[in-house]
């Protein structure tokens, strides 16, 4: 029903646009009696067999919605009922901010793809705080943290540690997010020393918590074998949780669409089916070369069962989906954890 009638009506109305309108009608359709209790039965399933315990959190199971989909945590009740194992919200920054202008996020159908240049659009972190007070759902709830477009590379420590700190009673982990090519010079932040530096300032105020929660590196999809190897002596050498890999990408090759309608659309980040391959790579890479000590949550091209497994089988311990979850409806999620049990 999803592919025949909700999707084809949504991608009537642009990428944005479609988003805000799917989330007000699902919003709306919550508030009707047994409403809930519906899609509940519709697109959760539990067994035994999917519960993780992962970094001392219990997850539920292993499928999780990545980070941009619910940027402010307003829809954390209503996605909460469609079978994540666990939520991430973010990127939030410490000042709200507007984002790039729009238009700014770009179907890509023959690819099942998407292109975005948000540029951590939110409504700053104590908006999102004071939404995850409110939440009824139990669900595990990831904090992914960036910093202010005005604020330089060299004051972005700051940034972080405030996000930390303001977010650290209401979610469960903490992802920092240093791999968006949205926002100008960003991905300098990846490099060694200022990676070393911000993940070590963070991990000192966790370790200072009388409970500490996980913390992971979001990870581009675009680094070198060295960049990797130095990510993986970051990690492991700071003491963090782990990483989520991958980001959007900043690579164009293997896409049908044409040159001339890439070059209209412009700069942005590359999520969806053609990132899948690459994805998994950076997680066999990263698990085989820490000889299986990296924490790995893989994201990135999860359209069906097939890249699900392909992710787990590289040694990423959970997943999440986005740009899948666009394409392939609520039902993605469902199927990827009844298949899991089958083939268990």
């Amino acid at each position: 029903m999803y592919k025949f009638f909700i999707r084809r009506f949504l991608f009537l109305f642009s990428s944005e646009r479609a988003h805000y309108l799917a989330m007000f009608f699902l919003k709306v359709a919550f508030r009707l009696p047994f409403f809930p209790f519906l899609l509940r039965k519709l697109y959760c399933y539990e067994h035994p067999s999917l519960e993780r315990n992962f970094c001392g959190i219990r997850f539920p199971n292993p499928v999780g919605l990545a980070a941009g989909f619910d940027k402010d945590g307003r829809w954390i009740d209503e996605l909460a009922c469609l079978g994540f194992g666990f939520i991430e919200v973010g990127t939030v920054t410490p000042k709200p901010q507007p984002g790039n202008d729009a238009p700014r996020l770009f179907r890509l159908i023959q690819d099942n793809a998407l292109i975005n240049r948000m540029g951590f659009n939110n409504q700053g972190v104590d908006a999102l705080v004071e939404r995850l007070k409110k939440r009824t759902s139990t669900i595990i709830i990831g904090g992914n943290i960036g910093k202010n477009k005005i604020t330089a590379n060299e004051d972005a420590i700051g940034d972080y540690a405030y996000c930390f700190e303001k977010l650290f009673d209401y979610v469960d982990y903490f992802v920092v997010n240093v791999s968006s090519p949205n926002t100008p010079g960003l991905r300098a932040l990846q490099e060694k020393e200022p990676l070393t530096k911000l993940l070590a300032h963070l991990q000192a105020l966790n370790l200072q918590k009388v409970a500490p929660k996980p913390i992971f590196l979001k990870i581009a999809p675009d680094l070198t074998t060295s960049q990797l190897d130095d990510i993986i002596e970051i990690v492991l050498g700071v003491g963090l949780a782990g990483v989520i890999a991958t980001n959007t990408t900043l690579d164009r090759k293997n896409l049908t669409v044409s040159p001339d309608a890439l070059e209209k659309i412009g700069n942005g980040g590359l999520s969806g089916l053609p990132l899948a391959s690459a994805s998994a790579d950076i997680i066999q890479y990263l698990s085989t070369t820490s000889q299986g000590k990296l924490n790995i949550i893989g994201v990135g091209g999860i359209h069906s069962t097939e890249q699900a497994k392909e992710k787990m089988m590289a040694g990423a311990a959970l997943i999440q989906v986005y740009t899948g979850f666009i394409y392939e409806g609520p039902g993605l999620v469902k199927s990827i954890l009844k298949d899991m049990v089958i083939h268990q």
